[in-house]
């Protein structure tokens, strides 16, 4: 359980800090910061999910971040598989997004649904530990 403990660890500390950061005043700077820290938390989080799944035996050491989400709510690790499909989705545009109105949108996505999804996740670690 090794690896999965680090990278528990590293998600819970990313997911602190996202928090932290979305309580702040709503400035160009701190939205344009939880956006980064929301990519950071999102990439461990499915990370962290892979890790228990290879622990568990239910997957290979394989699979892109669609099928590890695919594969955590068939095993019952989320309860929202499309809202975590559509999480995926957010992340990746913002590799790929210069535009104002869909990061902001993103932005209230991520304190309106994504944030809530994420500490679900990170119940769910608690309860698996």
């Amino acid at each position: 359980m090794g690896r999965f403990d680090e990278r528990r660890r590293e998600f819970e500390k990313a997911l602190n800090r996202l928090e932290e950061a979305l309580k702040e005043e709503e400035t160009d700077i701190v939205i344009d910061g939880v956006l980064h820290r929301f990519e950071f938390t999102f990439e461990l989080a499915w990370k962290t999910m892979k890790d228990y799944l290879e622990y568990a035996g239910v997957i290979d050491k394989t699979g892109s971040p669609r099928e590890i989400i695919q594969s955590a709510f068939q095993y019952g690790m989320i309860k929202n598989g499309d809202a975590w499909i559509n999480m995926m989705l957010a992340r990746n545009s913002l590799s790929h997004l210069y535009d104002e109105e869909k990061s902001r949108n993103i932005y209230k996505d991520i304190k309106e649904i994504y944030l809530e999804l994420l500490e679900n996740l990170n119940q769910k670690l608690d309860e698996i530990l």
